[in-house]
């Protein structure tokens, strides 16, 4: 296990994934619907585990398994489904991960949700305070066990979630970064 750290936010990390995201498209073959930064190190001054969460839409899920060599070569793991469902996950460096690749068929309830809730946290400054304070505070108990550290966050991220998504159906509108 490896301690799980909870870092003040970096201005770097958008440019971190404007990087990758320019690897990834000069790589690998099949089209893309859109590539969007998620995650706390999207969120503008929110602390946050050191790791770049992208989500990829694509028209057809199945296709990304045909890229699994490609994104091998440029240092992720193919992990499949990885516990949810109708996505295609994939990480980069281990145990120590820079990035995480979440892709998604385009428009999917697991697309909408990551994009609602990235979303609706940068829009409510007191939720994303709230939040913080929890990974903190998870971090701090979860022993160095990831699965630890996500139950301790998981009532308020499936809380947070479904507001988000009342929300964005509302008066949301996804950005594209």
């Amino acid at each position: 296990m490896t301690e799980i750290t909870i870092d003040k936010y970096d201005e770097h990390w958008p440019q971190l994934f404007q990087e990758e995201r320019d690897v990834i498209l000069s790589a690998v073959a099949i089209p893309f619907y859109a590539i969007h930064h998620i995650g706390s190190t999207s969120v503008s001054g929110l602390s946050a585990k050191p790791v770049i969460d992208i989500l990829i839409e694509v028209d057809d899920l199945e296709t990304m398994d045909s890229e699994n060599d490609c994104f091998a070569s440029l240092g992720y793991e193919c992990m499949g489904e990885y516990g949810l469902s109708r996505r295609r996950f994939y990480r980069k460096g281990h145990p120590r991960p820079s990035h995480h690749i979440h892709v998604f068929e385009t428009g999917s309830i697991g697309a909408r949700r990551h994009l609602a809730f990235r979303d609706y946290i940068r829009a409510h400054p007191d939720i994303a305070v709230e939040y913080e304070s929890l990974k903190k505070s998870a971090a701090a108990t979860s022993n160095g066990d990831i699965n630890n550290y996500c139950e301790g966050k998981d009532a308020f991220v499936s809380k947070h979630q479904t507001l988000a998504l009342i929300w964005w159906q509302n008066e949301g509108r996804a950005v594209n970064c």
